[in-house]
């Protein structure tokens, strides 16, 4: 497979010899270590921007998607508030997660700690095409759940009208 290559500053207070790194030949997302200098407690419903140590500067038509980590997600109810958030290509900041626990117990963000995956992925431009109809498909207007089996009442057309 062939690879992107994105130039990555470790700042002052990054991991020493450290980058984000895969975890397996196939993982889809970097893991992105805590660098905090203290432990950050985060109690239930907490929320705190956990600072990563580097700044990225990746090519145009790309974007970097900040994802949760599934196992914190389910062992502690550790998860990213904006998840997934998005790095631009032209942002040149560190790299921040905001991490929030929607778990039942405070929650120590230690430094070094695994807290959050990079996925970095190509980004389409959208040419706008104004039309007065839409081609029809299979599933129309049908939105929220109206997939679903057992979810008639939701499938049926609705217009929505915005003052």
């Amino acid at each position: 497979m062939t690879g992107v290559r994105v130039p990555i500053r470790r700042l002052s207070h990054a991991i020493a010899d450290a980058l984000p790194a895969y975890a397996t030949a196939h993982s889809a997302g970097l893991d992105l270590q805590a660098a905090v200098a203290a432990p950050v407690v985060l109690a239930p419903g907490a929320r705190a921007l956990i600072p990563t140590g580097y700044a990225i500067a990746l090519p145009d038509g790309f974007e970097a998607q900040v994802r949760p980590r599934s196992g914190l997600a389910l062992d502690h109810g550790l998860s990213v508030l904006n998840g997934p958030g998005t790095i631009d290509a032209d942002y040149r900041g560190e790299i921040g997660v905001i991490l929030i626990n929607l778990g039942p117990a405070a929650f120590s963000v230690t430094r070094g700690m695994r807290i959050a995956q990079l996925v970095v992925a190509p980004v389409a431009r959208v040419g706008w095409e104004l039309a007065e109809t839409l081609a029809d498909s299979g599933r129309g207007a049908g939105g929220f759940g109206s997939t679903g089996a057992g979810r008639e009442a939701h499938s049926q057309t609705k217009e929505i009208h915005v003052k």
